[in-house]
């Protein structure tokens, strides 16, 4: 088959290896991590506006290198030509192996905030979305002044909150190790992050045997097959998301 993936450039070290490995030709393209700060909507909108700019003629199937993550993906339309994507509510359970080892994992650490290589060390890209561009859209990114003086005493406090409430929250940092580090400066780098916000840390092994099968075209209960015309849809249960007709 020939595969066109469109891909968080959260997993880019991740996919590029599995990739490398793939008995398929695939082309990829991937899409800012800043598209997480920009709201379902946001995120949405410019996932779609890639999907429709694929030729259907030359691909048998475009794969999506994202989960639900946060509605993001929720209501895309599948063209003239199937979409595969992962069926989980984010990255992170899909990096650690599957949903059942990670919610056995939060059960046990509960307020854990999750770091990976992409997470880590994967910034802005001068190509797609800026910083600023970011700030504009979401708020996210300014500091407690910055937002103040931008919407006044009481909103920009308000708005503050909201933005730093995770640092309440959250009790312990885990480096979840994939395999396609350098070296151990990802991992020294998140463990410098956990002592600084005085939180707790911890390192567990990845794995990429989800991603594998995604770029494989081993498409089983681990991932959505959405048909021509059909679209995404959040189901709220166990399933997490389905496909529907329109």
């Amino acid at each position: 088959m020939r595969l066109k993936l469109i891909c968080c450039e959260v997993l880019f070290r991740e996919m590029c290896a599995c990739i490398a490995r793939s008995r398929h030709v695939i082309d990829v393209e991937f899409l800012t991590k800043g598209l997480h700060d920009l709201g379902c909507m946001g995120m949405r909108t410019r996932i779609q506006e890639r999907i429709d700019a694929v030729d259907p003629a030359h691909y048998d199937a475009i794969l999506l290198g994202y989960a639900l993550c946060g509605n993001g993906t929720a209501e895309i339309t599948a063209r003239q030509i199937p979409i595969v994507l992962l069926r989980a509510h984010d990255c992170i359970g899909v990096l650690m192996g599957g949903s059942d080892l990670y919610l056995r994992y939060v059960s046990d650490h509960q307020g854990v905030y999750f770091r990976s290589p992409g997470w880590l060390e994967r910034g802005e890209n001068l190509d797609q979305l800026s910083l600023e561009q970011t700030r504009r859209q979401s708020g996210v990114g300014y500091t407690r002044e910055e937002l103040i003086e931008k919407y006044g005493e009481d909103n920009g406090g308000y708005l503050w909150e909201q933005f730093t409430r995770y640092t309440k929250v959250y009790r312990e940092l885990t480096y979840i190790r994939t395999g396609v580090e350098p070296d151990d400066s990802l991992e020294q780098q998140a463990r410098q992050e956990a002592a600084s916000r005085g939180w707790s840390f911890d390192v567990v092994n990845g794995s990429l045997r989800i991603f594998e099968r995604l770029v494989n075209g081993d498409w089983d209960d681990d991932f959505l097959v959405v048909p021509p015309g059909w679209r995404v849809v959040a189901t709220h249960d166990e399933r997490i998301i389905e496909a529907r007709e329109p």
